[in-house]
């Protein structure tokens, strides 16, 4: 099986709960959803095409970096074909942290094989209304979350910050997961989400600024 790779490279980690640390990033070709702010938008296309990459080949490249922490981007991952096995793969090395960063319309819940393996966790956002993904997102995953996962919502009005809020509630997010407010700070200043988050007593919930836009050109490729 050959997996279609269109970046990989080593840099740190811009966001999440390992930001600042160094990580290798593995950049997969596709995705089911186009939001409207997307920042890798070249990787949305089904028909795009990268390296043909063995897990073997996967593997050697993260071990040949020599960072312990894995980020499986896109596109979106799990969509990949026999994504799962590959997973598995990477995941019987224990010295290897993976995430999985997903756009919470694929049921990530159904991964049976790599869902409770203590060495790999998800990132799964929630598309808010300015992303105009909303209306795809399966809900259960965020029922189903655990400690060790991630939910990220990215937030580009105060309408995103009204609507996170509805998600976080109805949901019990947070001290279910890891929960991320992330600015698009062209269209909302972060003030303006720390304010919010201050009124409401928005415990357990992080903002985080995405490092990798700050240390270079927010349009910089492969960082």
């Amino acid at each position: 099986m050959k997996y279609n790779v269109i970046e990989r490279f080593l840099s740190i980690d811009g966001e999440g709960p390992t930001a600042g640390e160094i990580a290798t990033f593995i950049r997969f070709g596709g995705c089911n959803l186009a939001c409207d702010w997307c920042d890798t938008a070249y990787s949305i296309p089904k028909t795009i095409k990268g390296e043909a990459l063995s897990k073997e080949d996967i593997y050697n490249f993260i071990k040949e970096n020599g960072a312990k922490n894995v980020t499986l981007t896109g596109g979106e991952p799990l969509i990949q074909s026999e994504i799962e096995e590959l997973i598995y793969f990477l995941a019987k090395d224990l010295n290897l942290l993976i995430h999985i960063e997903t756009n919470g319309s694929v049921p990530f819940y159904k991964f049976e094989k790599i869902r409770d393996l203590n060495n790999v966790s998800f990132v799964v956002d929630y598309k808010l209304p300015s992303s105009k993904m909303e209306k795809n997102m399966d809900m259960m995953n965020f029922k189903l979350l655990k400690s060790k996962d991630v939910c990220k919502f990215v937030i580009g009005s105060t309408d995103d910050l009204e609507r996170a809020k509805v998600i976080l509630e109805d949901y019990k997010l947070p001290g279910k997961c890891l929960v991320y407010f992330s600015p698009i700070v062209t269209t909302i200043n972060p003030v303006v989400i720390v304010e919010f988050m201050k009124k409401h007593k928005l415990n357990n919930v992080r903002i985080q600024i995405q490092l990798h836009k700050i240390i270079w050109t927010p349009d910089t490729r492969a960082v």
